[in-house]
């Protein structure tokens, strides 16, 4: 396990707030809607607010909600062991719809299996605040490129 919750992250938590900011200025989601409430080298949580614009019919969070909020915590868990690389990419992501979220804000929480030059694996949960069951399960991995940013 890469992970360490003890271990200080390459970037720190305001720090890639604001550098996410800045190089991603048309996603306002990723430091609106999102919040980053912790972060550690290979790892993070992140809490997405409960909207209804997320949701779909039948008045549960849409699957591409889910997907994107998984992604984008599996992108802060790579930054947080490689640093500010803003061209690391998703280059598989597969996610197990498990239970049916909560009319209420979701958790995901990442952690990296494996940290290569090249690659970086790792897993998200995914849960309704409040609850300890998870909502979905993804697995991801992300293409890291040569050289500095």
């Amino acid at each position: 396990m890469v992970d360490d919750k003890n271990a200080a992250p390459k970037v720190a938590r305001e720090k890639l707030a604001e550098l996410l900011a800045a190089e991603f200025p048309e996603a306002a989601h990723a430091v609106g809607d999102y919040e980053i409430e912790e972060i550690w080298f290979g790892g993070c949580r992140v809490r997405q607010r409960h909207h209804e614009r997320a949701l779909r019919p039948g008045g549960t969070v849409s699957g591409p909600v889910m997907m994107a909020l998984a992604d984008f915590t599996m992108y802060l868990a790579v930054l947080s062991a490689i640093g500010w690389v803003p061209l690391a990419v998703t280059t598989n992501l597969s996610i197990n719809f498990l239970k049916k979220p909560g009319a209420r804000d979701l958790l995901a929480e990442a952690r990296l299996f494996k940290l290569g030059k090249r690659l970086a694996v790792g897993e998200v949960a995914l849960r309704s605040d409040g609850d300890e069951d998870l909502v979905a399960h993804v697995t991801s991995t992300y293409s890291i490129p040569n050289g500095p940013a």
